[in-house]
């Protein structure tokens, strides 16, 4: 991480914030702008790690603060020390100890065996923007506290930013969700990783998650999440990309189109180009209707690339779903509560039974898509290439990006869809 000081603004500050807080040292509010109330904050908590208290987030007081980044530490266990012992010395619990070493408190732990510790806080935050390194090191603290779930890159962004796919589950049937395929819709990303690490945890307690045991969804179904299609896509987004010889290109195709607000309103990856109108299902459709509306070059929004699967990401998502071959999959956009099941005639077995379960349960709506997004999307090719069910869920209500004070309220409406897409 770059190094943070008085002044600074943006998704790194706010994300140092959440690790000050985590760390006992606030409360801080985690607004993205580091005045004196975070460097006095910093100060505390280097000054407690015996680094010189200069207020300053350098090399050495990030690499303390990881551990609150990605909500573990490691430890080297000594003599005589219990699994119970470790898990009080460090305040969390004997369970997740447990469950992140693959070892129970009878065993006899060796002298300078390392184990990894989850702290007491959730891994995934849901109340500051997101950027990649937010991702990055969320991948890495929920890798680290549940070795049943294996973290995987499946491919690479335009400015070489890995694509994250979660997998946990050992079921006959796959379901694949994916989000963030547009880069002012990141809110998908934390709602995916939440839903993911709650059915993890879940499944550690032994426990129900949406009245459906978590032990026995994974033991039916295998789970494919990929949070985030359009890292880079995100990073203009949120502000994290704010500078630098990629951030002025960038600039200059969004002044091109000053009707859409910059950064805020972008959408595409960081060519200009619309990963969600990337795939080979009617793609000259979606040209011809996206030219007609004025979008024949890189742009913020909407413009389909020269042809389909020109960009990595979309490349990316098209190679996963081979592979895999999904029995169902969600792809999750924002905004407008509702459901779109269906690409052009095809009608694959259960999908809108199944269309019309997940809306009773959510509360959104079940449409067809609308005329001018109706074709070249990831839905649209996987219903086309497979004839299975395939659904774009529109979370939340709003203009994009959603605030953040709305997240509760959306993950509540979309953890049945999510639950009920594997078991029905």
């Amino acid at each position: 991480m770059n190094i943070l000081e008085y002044g600074c603004r943006g998704p790194r500050v706010s994300f140092l914030q959440l690790a000050l807080n985590r760390a006992g040292m606030g409360p801080v509010a985690a607004d993205g702008v580091f005045g004196h109330d975070t460097a006095e904050a910093l100060r505390r908590f280097q000054r407690q790690q015996g680094i010189h208290p200069n207020g300053t987030a350098g090399k050495r007081t990030q690499q303390a603060l990881h551990p609150y980044y990605t909500g573990y530490v490691t430890h080297r266990v000594r003599r005589g020390e219990t699994l119970y012992a470790i898990a009080r010395k460090h305040h969390t619990s004997l369970r997740s100890l447990e469950a992140a070493n693959h070892v129970t408190n009878a065993v006899h732990l060796r002298v300078g065996d390392l184990l990894t510790v989850p702290l007491s806080f959730p891994v995934v935050p849901t109340g500051i923007p997101w950027s990649s390194d937010v991702l990055d090191c969320v991948m890495e603290g929920l890798d680290a506290r549940y070795p049943f779930l294996r973290r995987r890159i499946i491919g690479r962004s335009v400015m070489g930013k890995p694509l994250y796919a979660l997998t946990m589950g050992s079921g006959g049937r796959t379901v694949l969700y994916c989000g963030t395929h547009h880069g002012n819709e990141w809110i998908t990303t934390p709602l995916l990783l939440q839903f993911a690490e709650q059915l993890a945890a879940a499944a550690v307690r032994d426990c129900a998650i949406y009245d459906h045991n978590a032990r026995s969804l994974l033991k039916s179904t295998r789970f494919i999440i990929v949070p985030c299609v359009n890292p880079d896509g995100m990073d203009i987004a949120t502000g994290f990309l704010h500078e630098g010889h990629t951030y002025n290109r960038v600039k200059a195709i969004g002044d091109r189109f000053p009707a859409i607000p910059f950064p805020e309103g972008w959408k595409a990856n960081v060519r200009g180009v619309d990963l969600n109108l990337q795939y080979p299902a009617a793609w000259e459709r979606a040209r011809d209707i996206k030219y007609a509306q004025g979008y024949t070059c890189p742009a913020p929004r909407d413009y389909v690339g020269t042809e389909p699967l020109t960009q990595p990401e979309a490349r990316a998502m098209v190679r996963l779903t081979e592979l895999c071959s999904p029995d169902r999959i969600l792809a999750y956009h924002t905004q407008g509560q509702v459901i779109y099941p269906q690409f052009m005639d095809f009608d694959p077995p259960d999908s809108m039974p199944i269309a019309w379960r997940l809306a009773a349960a959510s509360g959104y709506d079940v449409e067809p898509t609308p005329p001018e997004s109706a074709a070249a999307g990831y839905k649209d090719w996987f219903i086309q290439s497979y004839n299975r069910p395939g659904y774009t869920i529109e979370a939340g209500k709003g203009v994009s990006p959603l605030p953040l004070e709305d997240f509760d309220s959306i993950y509540a409406a979309n953890l049945p869809i999510m639950v009920l897409t594997a078991v029905l």
